[in-house]
């Protein structure tokens, strides 16, 4: 096995997280969809999409390094909001917890030498810089804005997204 038992539950432990995250994404793109707010709604079906990338990507390496793979059982996920800024908030909150998360198992791995297993975890450590960073401007583009305003934030988006 090129994994410890410790890192190996810890990453089981994320894929869960990371399997919740994509769920709450999708809670958040339904809510957004059901507002008429297409480009809000189609910003978090991507994220979504990516936090099972994520997800997937410790699945696999969980079995490359020859470890269990165990997935716990994933929480639901909240489908209703009272606002946009609440929404955001919540997945900046979630991006700041999966940080922590992060950083746990980068510090399990650094503890034990584990050099493949830092090199794996050096690509999430900078993902959530950026997955906090955009989380953090949209929710501050929402609060500029405000709630009657959304349309504004629509077009935000549009000018965000010709900029990549």
């Amino acid at each position: 096995m090129l994994i410890s038992k410790e890192l190996q539950d810890a990453m089981n432990a994320q894929i869960g997280s990371e399997f919740g995250a994509s769920m709450q994404y999708l809670g958040i793109a339904a809510y957004f969809q059901q507002e008429n707010l297409a480009l809000l709604a189609k910003l978090f079906f991507e994220q979504a999409e990516e936090e099972k990338d994520h997800a997937m990507k410790f699945v696999h390496y969980v079995l490359d390094t020859m470890g269990e793979l165990r997935i716990p059982v994933i929480r639901e996920a909240k489908f209703e909001f009272s606002s946009a800024e609440e929404a955001v908030a919540a997945a900046l909150t979630w991006e700041q917890e999966v940080t922590r998360q992060i950083n746990n198992l980068m510090s399990i791995a650094q503890s034990q030498n584990d050099y493949l297993g830092c090199k794996f975890l050096d690509w999430f450590v900078e993902e959530q810089l950026e997955e906090i960073n955009k989380m953090d401007q949209l929710l501050s583009v929402i609060r500029r804005a405000g709630e009657k305003n959304l349309l504004m934030v629509e077009a935000y988006l549009v000018h965000v997204g010709e900029g990549e």
